[in-house]
């Protein structure tokens, strides 16, 4: 993403450390593949949209915007043969490249996650890789989709964050059936973009994110409870979910900058706290932790030894 560095990093490190291999093609590589998708399979899939989801009116057979659905299920299908073909874990997109897709790829990049791909938006191949970690430790990939802090509530009641992201979240974080819809977007100049639209279920989970500190890479775990919003969201058309961080948000936000913790997040409430801690050690990257005992003044002291112990790790 333009003006954010957080998005990226050291991609040989990455490749030292995780053997991950980050692959960069141009957008039109896509939009090359879309226009190879034949009709009768993209109205195949549509079908089982509509038998997998509650899909509005107008999207479906007849209704005046079901174009836009056909050409979702064709970036669906152009996108997985891409990821299938070349071997692919993970990808990320940005919706200021989008070339000549006529819409960003919302719902193919939902139902691809279901599928177990990694995701992250904005060109974050970071959060991308991690998602792909995350969701190779649960069955069929359940449970973890990629997440944003959207905003916060402070109240009245307790502090809450809203997450969600312009469309891509994975279904496999509700336990209800989503809708699929299509409004407008105010950013990246295409057409409407079709997604699906829910709320998280309440669960136990965590957010979780991959920082690069310039001289090692950083695992930051925040716990979470995943609640219900505390009323209707109307005006708001996206896949989301609401939950209550560990230990308070003042502390859960103050250790997050603290520990250099960026903005896009995995979640999950299927992959263990102990499971990233095991992951973490064999893969010898420093993960840090905020979770229901933080305080701040021991979590300074944490951040101060863990790095002097890391840095003198490295040399032997």
């Amino acid at each position: 993403m333009r003006f954010v560095s957080v998005t990226d990093g050291d991609k040989v490190s990455a490749q030292l450390q995780f053997g991950m291999s980050v692959e960069n093609y141009g957008v039109n590589f896509l939009v090359n593949a879309v226009s190879k998708v034949a009709d009768a399979d993209a109205e195949k899939l549509c079908d089982e949209y509509e038998k997998l989801y509650d899909v509005s009116a107008e999207l479906k057979r007849g209704g005046a915007r079901h174009d836009s659905l056909v050409y979702a299920a064709k970036q669906e299908i152009a996108l997985h043969k891409i990821l299938k073909d070349g071997g692919f874990d993970a990808f990320t997109s940005n919706f200021e490249d989008l070339g000549d897709l006529k819409q960003l790829p919302g719902l193919a990049v939902q139902r691809l996650m279901a599928m177990g791909y990694g995701f992250g938006g904005e060109g974050d191949w970071k959060t991308s890789a991690l998602g792909a970690i995350l969701k190779s430790m649960t069955p069929a990939g359940g449970g973890t989709s990629f997440m944003e802090d959207y905003t916060y509530h402070f109240g009245p009641g307790t502090p809450k964050i809203l997450g969600a992201h312009m469309l891509e979240v994975c279904p496999t974080i509700t336990k209800s059936k989503p809708k699929v819809e299509i409004h407008p977007l105010g950013i990246g100049g295409k057409e409407d973009p079709v997604r699906m639209v829910f709320t998280a279920t309440p669960a136990e989970a965590r957010v979780v994110c991959l920082v690069d500190m310039g001289d090692r890479f950083r695992i930051i775990s925040n716990e979470i409870t995943v609640v219900e919003p505390n009323e209707a969201l109307p005006n708001l058309p996206v896949a989301h979910a609401v939950w209550e961080p560990k230990p308070t948000l003042e502390i859960s936000a103050e250790s997050w900058m603290l520990a250099g913790g960026s903005h896009h997040t995995v979640l999950t409430n299927a992959v263990s706290l102990e499971a990233i801690e095991d992951f973490a050690r064999m893969a010898k990257v420093e993960h840090v932790i905020i979770d229901g005992e933080t305080r701040i003044r021991e979590f300074r002291r944490e951040l101060q030894w863990s790095a002097a112990y890391h840095r003198f790790a490295e040399r032997i």
